[in-house]
Order: C-alpha cells, then structure tokens, then sequence
C-alpha cells in the first residue's frame, strides 16, 4: 500500500527537512519523496491538519506478560496498546512465564509478534529464571534477536554476578539495563519513605535503596569498562551520580517514566491501588529534580514501565496490591502535559533517537530512501483518556477522565499503519 502524507510538520533533527511543513510520499513502505505539493495516483492519503511527524518512537521497558500471564496481556494487545500511544518499537522485559532466559523464548516473540504493527525488541535474562544466581546464555539470546538484557522487575542484587554479566556482554557491546534497588532496604515498603507514609502509616522504601545501587554499579560498568542502563530514576542523588559518571566517560545512561514525573506520594492520600508503582511515586521536590534533569540532559529517554495487572490484583487493599500500571497509551500526552518547556528536538530525541542509539537498535530517520518508521501526533491538542479507548489487556491506570495535553494519531511502521 502507497500512502502520502498531506503538509505534516517534520520534527527530526537528523533531517534536511527538519521544521518544515511537507508532504511525505511513502511507497511499499519506503519513503519514496518530500516536498511541498505532492501528486500521487493509487495511494492512501493521510491528511491531518496541523500534525507532526517524528521517527517512530520506541519504548525500552515494556511488559507483555506473553507466555504465561496472558491474563493480564498478551503479545496483540500489548503491541496494539503501543502503537495507539506512538511506539512503532517496544523493548519487552522478560519477567513472564516461562522467563525469556533462552534462545527459544525470544524466537517465540519475534514469531508471535510478526504481523503487528509496533515492533518487539525482546529483552533477554541476565540471569537464569530472572533469579540473579546464574548467568542465562545471553549470546545466544543476542544472535537470536534480543537487544538488550535485563533481569526487569528484579534487580540484580549481587555484585558478582552483574559484574560477570557486564564483561559477558562487553563481547558484543551489549547494554544491561537495571531498575536501581537495594531489596534488602525497605523491601517490604508500599511507598516513599517519608512524611506521607508517615502520616498514612504504610511501610516505606528509602531513596537510599536506589541510590546505592546506582552508585554501585556504575563502579561495576566502570571495572568492566561495559555499559549499563538505569531505568525508573527517581532520585536527585542518583541523578547526581549518574552525571558525574557520564562526565568521566562512564558508559552510563539512565530513563524516567512519565507516572514519575507527573504523580507524587501525596497523590497516595486516597489508597489509589493504581498508583501503587516500583520504583514508588517520591515528593514534590524529588518530581522538580526529575524534570530538570530531562531538561539539562542528564537523562536520556523515557520509559513507560507498561506494567499491565488484571483487576483482581488492583482491586485489593493497597498492601495486597500489585505494582505497577499500563502507561503506552498515555506516555505522549502525559509528558506533554507536564513538560510544556521541553524543546521540539528534544522530544525526537528522547522518543527515537536516544533509546535507538543506546540499544544499536534500527536507526529511523524521515529523508528520502528510509524505511518509514512514523510517529504522527498533534502536540497542542488536548484529550480525555476513557476507559473505552485503552487497547491493553488490562486497565489499571490512574489516568483515567484526566484532561491531557498531546495526541497520538497514529504511527507508520514499514507497509503497516495504525490510526486512532
């Protein structure tokens, strides 16, 4: 299928038509020409007034939950999800049933998913079972497809065992991405550990337990001289260590998630099982500290952490609940709405362009002979999220009837195309 974009604004830095308002004519999933006033017979034509378009997006910390807990999602709607929020590429974390530690599991996904629109990037274990004992067979899981490695919602705790899977990967320079957490400090906690949780009186879980982590392992990828990523930042003394660490030529790169930069812990005050998330919500000054790094540069790209949960593990009391929320369908508009200072560029590449060159991922670029890998959305626009237009599995979102700005209207991924 042909198609021809009507008078989009190019918002690619790596473009020659960056800024400019333009046709995009798109043939058997190639961008075939750009200009000002295009003609083309038999092609579908896309015409949104006032839409930009980007590289596609890619999101780097997504749970699909297939194989083994499809009942919370599966690899259709998962990917379906991600593309109505503008991801043509997803980095699926390998916490399912069984756990992606092998080379099988990832063919599986690649398989699974290959008639989607949004791409799966599988994330391979670090560790046999995601159990952080024995290292999983990585290079295999690398030559079959896995971009990444990662225990997901378990962090590695021994130094040891990171450390070997840092110089294991170095070999193919592969990236470990970790969710920074010390387990043993405030592993029972619900929450920040502070006033709040003070004052509702639920276990806490100190910013401390991030912080050393974050510390340590930039020691490690300094010994092994490899590269780690660090997802779910919260914390401004991490953010502190990660800087420092990036200016003495560390190979260290770190994400936020959207939830983070928009929820605080005071937002726990009436027990919303939905905001019940890991890395916990922090206060308002830890919120200031996170937006200014991704405004400063410090941080390299966003997150979603789509954790999907079936309603019976939400719909409990808070201690019993599960963390964890879906957030690739509201990821754009959620940080539109609270970075409204953010420059143009700047979305590209922390969407796109970032994620793409940490992971050696496909790059994707709008000039004339690339594959078209599209991401169109109005930044102005503003949107209710309703229950009835989630595409996941599951619904466990504290967005829900919130009035945000930014909306997705659909992304291009090679010949296949999705519109809201």
């Amino acid at each position: 299928m042909n198609r021809l974009i009507k008078q989009a604004l190019i918002n690619d830095p790596q473009s020659p038509f960056n800024g400019k308002t333009v046709d995009i004519l798109i043939q058997n999933g190639v961008i075939h020409e750009i200009g000002d006033s295009i003609s083309a017979e038999n092609c579908e034509v896309l015409d949104f007034a006032q839409a930009t378009v980007s590289p596609g997006w890619v999101d780097i910390f997504t749970h699909l939950a297939d194989p083994g807990l499809e009942h919370k999602e599966t690899i259709a709607t998962g990917l379906k999800a991600a593309a109505a929020g503008g991801y043509t590429g997803v980095m699926c974390i390998p916490n399912t049933n069984p756990v992606i530690d092998n080379k099988t599991q990832i063919e599986y996904l690649l398989h699974q998913s290959s008639s989607a629109v949004s791409t799966i990037f599988p994330i391979g274990a670090v560790s046999k079972k995601a159990a952080g004992q024995d290292l999983a067979e990585m290079h295999d899981m690398k030559n079959s497809g896995a971009v990444a490695f990662s225990d997901g919602t378990h962090p590695i705790q021994s130094s040891g065992i990171l450390v070997k899977a840092l110089q294991y990967v170095k070999a193919f320079d592969g990236v470990i991405i970790q969710i920074p957490d010390d387990t043993s400090l405030g592993g029972h906690g619900q929450m920040h550990e502070g006033l709040v949780s003070t004052q509702l009186g639920m276990p806490g879980k100190p910013m401390l337990a991030e912080e050393l982590i974050v510390a340590r392992d930039i020691k490690l990828a300094r010994y092994a001289e490899s590269k780690i990523h660090f997802t779910g930042v919260t914390s401004p003394k991490s953010l502190e260590y990660i800087r420092r660490a990036k200016e003495s030529g560390a190979q260290v790169t770190c994400s936020v998630t959207p939830h983070h930069l928009f929820f605080t812990d005071k937002d726990l005050w009436e027990y919303d099982s939905n905001l019940k998330v890991y890395p916990p919500l922090r206060t308002e000054k830890e919120v200031s500290a996170l937006k200014a790094a991704v405004l400063d540069g410090t941080v390299d790209s966003f997150a979603t952490h789509h954790l999907p949960h079936e309603i019976d593990s939400k719909m409990v009391e808070f201690e019993y609940a599960g963390f964890g929320i879906i957030g690739l369908q509201t990821s754009y508009s959620v940080l539109q709405t609270v970075l409204e200072d953010l420059p143009n560029s700047k979305w590209t590449e922390l969407l796109s362009i970032n994620p793409r060159k940490i992971f050696g991922l496909p790059a994707a670029s709008i000039t004339i002979g690339a594959n078209a890998d599209l991401t169109i959305y109005k930044s102005n626009d503003y949107q209710i999220f309703t229950s009835a237009a989630i595409h996941s599995k599951s619904k466990n979102t504290p967005f829900l009837n919130r009035n945000l700005k930014g909306k997705v209207l659909g992304i291009i991924n090679g010949s296949k195309l999705h519109l809201n």
